[in-house]
């Protein structure tokens, strides 16, 4: 079955079970996505991208604090 046999499948489906194959797909690409990002890599991504930005820009980090009811 190829990409477009697929997608033409769905199309035929009711409103109904389409939503819920859309739901369903998009949890499982979360979930997936969640689990091959290990924890640290968050921290190393944000540091470079910190270095890399101007240093303006870096001024400005933190200058903004949110409230707690707006994280």
């Amino acid at each position: 079955m190829t990409v477009q046999d697929l997608q033409k499948q769905a199309l035929e489906l009711p409103i109904k079970y389409r939503w819920r194959l859309v739901q369903f797909l998009l949890k499982s690409i979360q979930k997936e996505t969640l689990s091959s990002i290990s924890p640290g890599s968050n921290i190393k991504t944000l540091k470079k991208t910190f270095k890399d930005l101007h240093p303006w820009t870096q001024s400005l980090v933190g200058a903004i604090q949110l409230g707690a009811e707006n994280p």
